[in-house]
C-alpha cells in the first residue's frame, strides 16, 4: 500500500494527529440487551438463588444461560460465576488441588490465572510462553512438571488458541488436570476445535471488555459431571443441591458466595447468539489490519498459523527495538500522539509481583508458600522464563481497538499512524 503519510510532520514533534476523536467505545449494548434486562427488573427476581428446590442451583435465566453455553460448545455442563476469577478457583478447588499441590500456569497472563491456584492454597509454578503466540510453551510446561504437579492451565491469551494438542499430550502422560483458561478467547478454535473442550474443564470470562460480555460474570464447562458438582458447591457455600430436592442446609465442603445474577444471565443469553458475528467482526477488521499495514523490519504483527482460528481480543505485535531503532516506548509515545490507542501490555511477569518475590499470600507466615505440607522448592527467580519477560520489558505492543463497532475507516486511522510513525523514525532518533 502506498503512504499518505510521506512529509507529514508527527504530532509527537507538533505536528497534526492523523485522528483527534475517540476510537467508538466498547461494548456495545443493543435492544436486545436492554429488553432483556428489563424483562428480569419486572420479574421480581434479579438473583433467584433461594431456598427452593429448583433456586439454589440458580433462577430460570441463569440456568439458561449455562444450558445454551454448555450447549454451544457441544458440552454437557455449564456452571455460571459471578466473574471467571471465580470460576478458575472453582476449577482448581475441582480439580483436586490443594495444600502441597503445584499448578502449573504461564507468567505472562491477567494475574487470575495464578491467584486462583492460591485460593485453594496451592502453589503457582510459572512454565514460560511461546514468542509467536504469548501461549503456554509445551516444552516450558513439561520441563516445570514435579511430583508435586496436580494440573496445568494453559491460557488462550489475546484471543489466539494454545497449542493443546501437545499440552494434553504431556499432561495425559504425567496424569495431571487441563483447566483451560479462555477468558480471552470465546469462540476461537485449534484445528476446528472451541477452545474449552480439550481439557478437562475450562473457564471463561464475561467482563464488558470481553468478547462476548454481561458485565461481570464466568462460566466453567465440562464433561465431568464430578467437576460440576464440586463447582457448583465452591460456587454455593459448600452444600450439595440436587434438582427436585429440598436444600438440606447440608455443608460437604468449604464454599463461597461465587453466583451470577438473573440479569448477567439475561445479557449473556442475548450476547451468547451475537458471538460469532462479533467475532467475525473483529477477524475482518484485523484482516484489513494485516493486509494494509506497512511491511516493519522488527515489527511483527499477529501470526495466525492454519490450525488457529484467531478471534482478537487483543491486536498484539512484537517489537524489536534494535531493528526498528528506537525504544519501543518511544514509538508506542508516537502512536498515542497521533490518536491511536496502544501499549506495552502486561507489565510484568506474574512471579515478579510482591505477592510472589516476597511470598506473603495469606498472614504474615508466608502461607502457603511455608505450609507444611508444601515440599516443593518453587522459584520466583529473575530469568525463570526468559520469553516472557523479553514481551514484558522490551518486546509487546498491544492495541485495543481492533473490535467492533470499529469499521475499517477506523483501522484506515490505525494504518495511516503506523505509516507516518514509521517513516519519521530518523526524526524520532533525534
Amino acid at each position: 500500500m502506498k503512504s499518505t503519510a510521506t512529509a507529514t510532520k508527527l504530532a509527537l514533534l507538533g505536528g497534526t494527529p492523523v485522528r483527534s476523536k475517540p476510537f467508538p467505545p466498547y461494548p456495545t449494548i443493543g435492544d436486545e440487551e436492554k429488553k432483556a434486562v428489563m424483562e428480569v427488573m419486572d420479574s421480581g427476581h434479579l438473583s433467584s438463588f433461594s431456598a427452593s428446590r429448583q433456586g439454589f442451583l440458580g433462577g430460570e435465566r441463569v440456568q439458561a444461560f449455562e444450558a445454551a453455553f454448555a450447549a454451544y460448545h457441544a458440552m454437557t455442563f455449564g456452571v455460571a460465576f459471578n466473574s471467571a476469577t471465580s470460576g478458575l478457583h472453582a476449577a482448581v478447588a475441582a480439580c483436586g488441588a490443594g495444600p502441597g499441590d503445584e499448578v502449573i500456569v504461564p507468567p505472562y497472563t491477567f494475574t487470575a490465572t495464578a491467584t486462583a491456584v492460591l485460593h485453594h492454597n496451592a502453589i503457582p509454578v510459572f512454565a514460560d510462553v511461546d514468542p509467536v503466540t504469548f501461549c503456554l510453551d509445551p516444552r516450558s510446561f513439561e520441563a516445570a512438571i514435579t511430583p508435586r504437579t496436580k494440573a496445568v492451565i494453559p491460557v488462550h491469551l489475546l484471543g489466539h488458541p494454545a497449542e493443546m494438542d501437545q499440552i494434553i499430550a504431556i499432561a495425559r502422560k504425567h496424569k495431571l488436570k487441563v483447566i483451560e483458561d479462555c477468558a480471552q478467547a470465546p469462540g476461537a478454535k485449534y484445528k476446528g476445535r472451541l477452545v474449552g473442550t480439550m481439557g478437562d474443564c475450562a473457564v471463561f470470562s464475561f467482563q464488558e471488555s470481553k468478547n462476548m460480555m454481561t458485565g461481570e460474570g464466568g462460566m466453567l464447562i465440562t464433561n465431568d459431571p464430578e467437576l460440576a458438582e464440586q463447582s457448583r458447591m465452591v460456587r454455593n457455600h459448600g452444600e450439595t443441591v440436587i434438582a427436585g430436592e429440598a436444600r438440606k442446609y447440608l455443608a460437604q465442603t468449604i464454599g463461597w458466595n461465587y453466583r451470577m445474577t438473573e440479569i448477567e444471565a439475561a445479557i449473556g443469553l442475548v450476547q451468547l447468539k451475537k458471538l460469532d458475528g462479533l467475532n467475525d467482526h473483529r477477524r475482518m477488521l484485523a484482516r484489513y489490519l494485516l493486509d494494509r499495514l506497512p511491511s516493519v523490519p522488527g515489527l511483527r504483527y499477529p501470526v495466525e498459523p492454519s490450525q488457529a482460528h484467531h478471534v482478537y481480543h487483543v491486536f498484539g505485535m512484537t517489537y524489536d527495538e534494535k531493528q526498528i531503532g528506537i525504544p519501543r516506548q518511544r514509538f508506542i509515545q508516537a502512536l498515542v500522539a497521533e490518536g491511536i490507542p496502544a501499549g506495552t501490555g502486561y507489565p510484568r511477569p506474574l512471579y515478579h509481583n510482591p505477592l510472589f518475590q516476597e511470598r506473603m499470600a495469606y498472614g504474615k507466615q508466608g502461607c502457603p508458600f511455608t505450609c507444611h505440607l508444601y515440599q516443593g522448592t518453587v522459584s520466583y527467580a529473575k530469568g525463570l522464563c526468559p520469553v516472557a519477560e523479553d514481551l514484558c520489558a522490551q518486546s509487546a505492543l498491544w492495541t485495543f481497538v481492533v473490535r467492533p463497532p470499529a469499521t475499517t475507516a477506523d483501522m484506515d486511522d490505525i494504518i495511516h499512524a503506523f505509516e507516518k510513525v514509521v517513516e519519521s523514525i530518523p526524526e524520532l532518533k533525534e
